[in-house]
C-alpha cells in the first residue's frame, strides 16, 4: 500500500483512470460524440475528487471497490461542466490542462453534446454498480443531482457570471465557490463517509471540512492565476483579471487572499479532528490543497 500523499495518488489515479476507461470504451455511441468525451475525460486531469471520495470512504472502511465508481461520476459531471465553462459563451478558453480545449478540437455543438453525456451518463454508472444496493444508489443519485444542479454548482456558475465586472462582498463570494466548487468536493466528502458507514455527527464535521476545503482549493486556484507558472498550470495566467471576475486576491489582495487561505485551513483540519479522522489521508489533502501549484 502507499505511504505518503504522493504515492497514494498516484495510486488511485491509475485505478481511477482504468475505470474511466472501462466505463467509457465500452460505449457503442457515434464517434465524434465517443472521441469527444473521451479527449476531455483524458486531458490530463488530477483526479482530486475521486481521490477525496476514496479518501474519505478509507477514513471508515476499506476495499476502494465499493466507491470507485461513484468517483468515476463525480470525474465525469466535474469534465462536463469544464468542457462547458471553456466554451466562448461562458469563458472562452482556448487551453485547458495545457491542451486546446474541447470545443477547439472538436467544435461547439460537438463539445456541448459531449459535456452533456457525461453528465446523464454518470447517473447510469452508479445505477449499474452491482457493490450499491438500492438504497445507497438512491441516495447517492440523490445527492449528486443536487450538488451538481440548480441548488448547486449550476447556481455557483451563474452567480460567478453575474459577478463580473462588479465588486462583490467576501460573504459573496464564499457564497459562489462554495456552489460552484464547493459543492462536488462536499459530495466527495460525504458520498466516501456515508458508504463507510460514518456517524450522524462524523458526516455533519465532514460537511464542515468539505465547506472550508472547497473555499481552500478557490483561494489556491486564484492565487495562482495571479502567481502560477502557466507552464505547470497548462493555461494561460491572468485569465481571471482580464475577465474581470471577482476573485480573493482582487478583493483582499494576495496577502490578504494567503491569510485568509490559512485560516481556512485551520478551520478544515478542526473539523476533521471533531471527525476523529485527523489520521487519515484527508488531512494530508487539506495540506496539498492548500500548496498546490497547479
Amino acid at each position: 500500500m502507499p505511504v505518503n500523499l504522493t504515492e497514494y495518488m498516484d495510486h488511485y489515479i491509475t485505478i481511477i483512470e482504468q475505470e474511466i476507461a472501462k466505463q467509457l470504451e465500452k460505449l457503442e455511441i457515434p464517434k465524434p460524440l465517443k472521441d469527444s468525451m473521451l479527449y476531455s475525460m483524458n486531458a490530463g486531469g488530477k483526479r482530486l475528487r475521486p481521490i477525496l471520495l476514496i479518501a474519505s470512504y478509507e477514513a471508515f472502511a476499506v476495499d476502494y471497490h465499493k466507491v470507485l465508481s461513484s468517483g468515476v461520476a463525480l470525474e465525469m459531471i466535474h469534465t462536463y461542466s469544464l468542457i462547458h465553462d471553456d466554451l466562448p459563451a461562458m469563458d472562452n478558453d482556448d487551453y485547458r490542462r495545457g491542451k486546446l480545449t474541447n470545443h477547439k478540437v472538436f467544435d461547439e455543438a460537438t463539445a456541448i453534446l459531449a459535456g452533456d453525456a457525461l453528465l446523464t451518463y454518470s447517473f447510469e454508472v452508479i445505477v449499474n454498480d452491482p457493490l450499491l444496493v438500492d438504497k445507497q444508489k438512491i441516495e447517492i443519485i440523490k445527492l449528486l443531482s443536487k450538488t451538481s444542479g440548480p441548488n448547486g454548482m449550476v447556481a455557483g456558475q451563474i452567480l460567478d457570471m453575474q459577478a463580473e465586472n462588479s465588486e462583490v462582498t467576501l460573504q459573496e463570494l464564499e457564497k459562489i465557490h462554495e456552489l460552484k466548487t464547493g459543492e462536488l468536493i462536499k459530495f466527495a466528502i460525504y458520498t466516501g463517509a456515508y458508504l463507510g458507514n460514518a456517524t450522524k455527527d462524523q458526516l455533519q464535521y465532514l460537511e464542515e471540512f468539505a465547506y472550508y476545503l472547497g473555499l481552500i482549493f478557490q483561494v489556491q486556484d486564484d492565487i495562482l492565476d495571479v502567481t502560477g507558472d502557466e507552464q505547470k498550470l497548462g493555461k494561460r495566467i491572468g485569465s481571471d483579471e482580464k475577465s474581470m471576475k471577482s476573485t480573493y486576491p482582487r478583493l483582499l489582495g494576495i496577502d490578504g487572499a494567503i491569510e485568509l487561505k490559512q485560516r481556512y485551513v485551520a478551520r478544515a483540519k478542526n473539523a476533521l479532528k471533531k471527525a476523529k479522522v485527523e489520521d487519515s489521508y484527508l488531512m494530508d489533502l487539506t495540506e496539498h490543497f492548500s500548496k498546490r501549484d497547479h
